[in-house]
């Protein structure tokens, strides 16, 4: 325990980080661990980036580890972080230490997220316990804490097991809360301001996103009662603290980040919007939101806080606006012209023209300015509810909701004649004016549009705009304008005009384009490029129904060029960040392939090459989870379209990939190698026939404990270990490597919840391929490590994957395998055990087997029912009309037992490659890969039409007694059966 804080040290060297998360990985879990790591935090004699390397190693814990099953952390260890990390966030109060409160606050939400209320039932008390009248650094920590744990309900479901928490927690918290925030209220509302007036607004903060909290599932009584106390229009809490701006909180009109009081009238915004979406009724009790819009002029009209400081409250004040104008409650507000004029001028029109500080980023900070403009996820949210957007946007927004709410005949008329100014002001001179072009083609943007998504663009627009038309007359002259010759930023607006309207264009139009960005691709401007990468990518991505509108026919002329032009941008970045930090271009790169297909043959050998080149490249240091999905998904796909339609080329991608996946297992790169194990599985499975030398010799690795340790990996092994088995069985069992595939299964398999279902996929493989004469000797043993987790941690899951697995093993066409194997060796275990299993667990599983695995569960039922002596005497003959009536129920959807539909082996999973609206991550428990996903195969391929096989199956086995015993339904069933000609006895 004493190298703790050396090891916390060399983990943040980069020659050291490997081996020392590798040791303290193996501390973890010992007893005293994690008491000595908080301890290590809270010792100020220590360097302060080791404390903060603590801090984070603790989350990460609390995270990723806390309900491990494998190798879980001691009750005893978990019992005493419990009760230590409220204390800790208070020893955290100093300012100073600021970086690690947050830190221990995350790891308190994270392990109460799991453990509160019912192993840690006296989490709240603990809070209220250190709440203070005097002591604000005190109740800094608190409510840190408190918010941490409370801001979860925002995103939850409701249920009642939610609601159970939230009144638990309102019966302990309430009444301190309130009183906390009235007197805080009152100290920063007193003439004679306190000394410590930053902390105070710093609590206040929290108070109010705590009230936030407290009511975005549904409104607490007390608060309910208190409405008017915060909501009265003059006199309410927070209209005052709209108003709210002391002297010595101003800031620096050149710092970035929100001075306090922005950042308080910014949560209390937020407040408005949500009353305004679930409580309107509430609201409309007093001229409360008149009196929200009333300030918003006021605080945000006619530019008058034009710092970046103040970009979230201005955005956040404007969305307050949009959702008011939504909300339908407040027509006669915005119903005059008058008003929407107004809205227009004062507040809409100063906030869409781009700013100094824009342009900057347009030129040094290219992608964060994409990131903002596209409104990308961050993958984490602003400082209240809604993901941060810019003032343009929100700005654009009030006009989609005017436009959206029956006002777009007023806005339209209001915005056309700025559009009209706009234009002409660029016309008379367009070196000088180009900025109120770009105004103008936004707000054009902003007027025509009704509904929108960032994953599909436009969906629906406003009929008053001839959306065509304006993209004819003053934005295509920028989409084909040769670099240099117009201003970058009208350029790159072309570019996202067509982005935003591609579903309003036919795919001619859209075909007549593409020459177009492909021209822009080459572009040195860094946003212009992106900005076509991004707009090709969603052109190819466009849906008509189900099926895309592009085709390999469409893009054959141009897609080898269009993809080498791409690469060559990825290529010349320079160092591994700058090569990854783009993943707009990886992503088209990758979509050109999936969409090009067959037609990238040709050139396949370089484009291959390539692809490994960039890896080489990046695997120098992995920086961006997105561009490594993008990239392994493009090496997926290039393969398995090439391959499909020319298999001779299979040799050419191994001898490519197989060095650098060996040079990624060996440096073991964790981020890639979930990727590798997938991508090898997709390759062992494009063989037919035997297994080559170079696949075998990686074996013997991939059955040792190591690779098994990172959780994303396990599926990628799961499905390679099952290519093996598939191809490879007889060569395994000759050189017993059975008993180590069991073991993974049985050690670190079965028991995990979160790797159980891997562990039943791999299991399926090994009853299916292994000869079952062989398997015998295993088979008792590995249904007693099933009967023990069920007995020991059973799960819903767990269950059903227990039960789905016993029918699959009896479904199967295996030699020697079948339900008497499987009944009597679970007889062997214990007399009588069977009819248990098949009661409590086979029998009510059936109804829920979800569509796709049916008809193995059928023809196992099938077989079970009419193939096992055990099966047709006592005791077990008592569960047989049960099984069978469930069998019956399976047949009344015949739809999901016919044969399986031949799903087109070119497309499976092609569909769903798209991450729009995915937060990828290096902590993702699994990146799955598309583009590897093989058509799923009938394991009861055998079996053509069920029912025959049922009646005929009836017909040769003596059950008329049982059938006798079966519900009317059944009964009536094996009638209809009777009247096809199945004689049954």
């Amino acid at each position: 325990m004493a190298d703790i804080a050396s090891l916390l040290r060399a983990s943040l060297e980069p020659s050291t980080r490997k081996q020392a998360e590798q040791q303290l990985d193996q501390l973890t879990p010992q007893d005293g661990f994690l008491s000595h790591l908080l301890r290590l935090v809270l010792d100020v004699t220590q360097d302060r980036s080791v404390r903060l390397a603590g801090g984070i190693y603790l989350k990460n814990v609390a995270k990723l580890r806390w309900e491990e099953d494998v190798t879980p952390l001691p009750e005893r260890e978990k019992t005493s972080i419990r009760l230590d990390l409220v204390p800790a966030m208070i020893t955290l109060s100093d300012p100073a230490d600021k970086g690690i409160r947050a830190q221990i606050a995350e790891s308190v939400a994270l392990i109460a997220e799991l453990d509160f209320p019912t192993k840690w039932g006296n989490l709240i008390e603990q809070l209220v316990m250190y709440l203070s009248p005097s002591d604000y650094s005190a109740n800094l920590g608190v409510l840190e804490t408190a918010h941490s744990i409370f801001r979860q309900w925002r995103s939850q479901v409701r249920s009642n097991e939610l609601f159970t928490e939230i009144n638990l927690v309102f019966s302990r918290f309430m009444d301190p809360f309130l009183q906390l925030f009235r007197q805080t209220s009152a100290l920063l509302m007193s003439s004679t301001p306190s000394l410590n007036i930053n902390l105070v607004a710093q609590t206040e903060i929290l108070l109010v996103e705590i009230f936030y909290d407290f009511t975005c599932q549904d409104l607490p009584p007390a608060i309910e009662d208190a409405h008017d106390e915060f909501f009265a229009p003059g006199t309410g809490l927070f209209h005052r603290f709209l108003t709210w701006d002391p002297p010595e909180l101003k800031g620096d009109p050149d710092d970035t980040s929100p001075p306090l009081p922005a950042r308080l009238k910014t949560v209390v915004f937020e407040i408005a919007e949500l009353y305004i979406k679930l409580y309107p009724d509430q609201l409309s009790r007093s001229p409360a939101v008149e009196s929200f819009v009333q300030s918003v002029w006021e605080l945000v009209g006619s530019n008058k806080l034009p710092n970046v400081a103040n970009d979230q409250l201005v955005s956040q004040a404007l969305r307050f606006v949009s959702s008011a104008i939504r909300c339908g409650y407040y027509k006669s507000l915005f119903s005059s012209k008058d008003v929407i004029y107004s809205l227009v001028q004062g507040v809409v029109v100063p906030n869409v023209g781009l700013r100094d500080h824009e342009m900057e980023q347009f030129e040094d900070d290219p992608l964060e300015f994409i990131r903002l403009d596209l409104s990308l996820p961050t993958g984490s949210g602003g400082a209240g509810s809604a993901e941060v957007s810019t003032r343009r946007q929100a700005a654009a927004d009030v006009l989609q909701a005017l436009v959206g709410s029956g006002y777009q005949t007023e806005a339209t008329e209001i915005v056309g004649s700025w559009i009209s100014t706009g234009l002409q002001e660029y016309s008379s001179n367009p070196a000088q004016n180009w900025k109120s072009k770009d105004s103008a083609v936004y707000l054009l943007t902003a007027i025509a549009t009704e509904t929108s998504t960032v994953k599909h663009g436009v969906t629906s627009i406003n009929a008053q705009v001839d959306v065509v038309k304006f993209f004819s007359d003053h934005v295509f002259q920028d989409l084909q304008a040769v670099q240099d010759s117009s201003h970058p930023i009208l350029q790159v607006d072309a570019i996202r005009f067509l982005l935003t309207f591609r579903n309003q264009l036919t795919k001619e139009q859209l075909l007549s384009v593409l020459p177009l960005l492909i021209n822009h691709l080459k572009s040195d401007n860094y946003v212009a490029y992106t900005y076509a990468a991004i707009t090709i990518d969603r052109i190819l991505f466009i849906k008509k129904g189900s099926q895309l509108m592009f085709s390999q026919a469409d893009v054959h002329d141009f897609a080898a060029d269009l993809l080498s032009a791409i690469l060559t941008k990825i290529e010349g970045a320079g160092s591994p960040e700058k090569v990854a930090e783009n993943d707009h271009l990886m992503k088209c790169a990758m979509r050109i392939i999936v969409t090009a297909r067959q037609t990238i043959t040709p050139v396949y050998q370089q484009v291959l090459q390539r692809l490994v080149g960039i890896l080489g490249v990046i695997s120098k240091n992995p920086s961006n989870p997105n561009f490594d999905q993008y990239i392994f998904e493009s090496l997926s796909a290039l393969m398995r379209f090439v391959v499909h339609g020319t298999p001779s080329t299979l040799p050419t991608f191994e001898q490519a990939l197989f060095g650098p996946f060996t040079f990624i297992i060996q440096q073991d790169i964790d981020q890639y190698i979930p990727y590798v194990f997938q991508i090898l599985a997709q390759m062992l499975d494009i063989h037919t026939a035997g297994v080559p030398t170079e696949y075998r010799s990686l074996l013997p690795f991939l059955l040792m404990p190591a690779p098994w340790q990172q959780k994303g990996s396990i599926p990628g092994l799961v499905k390679l270990l099952t290519a093996f088995l598939a191809r490879d069985a007889n060569h395994m069992v000759a050189n017993n490597q059975i008993p180590p595939v069991l073991a993974i299964i049985q050690q670190r398999l079965v028991p995990s919840k979160v790797n159980d279902a891997w562990g039943f996929e791999l299991l399926q493989a090994v009853v299916q391929y292994v000869p079952a004469a062989h398997l015998k000797q295993y088979f008792r043993p590995l249904l007693m490590t099933l009967l023990t987790r069920m007995q020991t941690s059973k799960t819903d899951k767990y269950v059903y994957h227990f039960s789905q697995f016993l029918l699959f093993t009896m479904a199967i066409n295996v030699e020697g395998l079948g339900p008497n194997y499987v009944i009597s060796t679970v007889e062997e275990i214990q007399p009588q055990l069977w009819s248990q299993i098949l009661s409590n667990f086979i029998v009510p599983q059936v109804p829920k087997i979800p569509h796709k695995d049916r008809k193995v569960a059928a023809v196992g039922l099938i077989r079970m029912l009419t193939e096992s002596q055990l099966m047709l005497a006592e005791p077990a003959a008592r569960s047989w009309p049960p099984a069978f009536s469930a069998l019956v129920k399976l047949f009344n959807e015949p739809q999901y037992l016919s044969k399986s539909s031949t799903d087109d082996t070119a497309t499976t999973g092609l569909t769903e490659i798209d991450y729009e609206e995915q937060t990828a991550g290096y902590q993702a428990a699994y990146s799955r890969l598309a583009a590897a996903e093989t058509a799923p195969v009938d394991p009861v391929a055998y079996v053509k039409d069920p029912k025959a096989f049922l009646g005929q199956a009836l017909s040769r086995t003596r059950v008329g007694t049982l059938v006798a015993a079966c519900d009317p339904t059944a009964q009536s069933f094996v009638q209809g059966l009777a009247a096809q000609g199945y004689v049954i006895q």
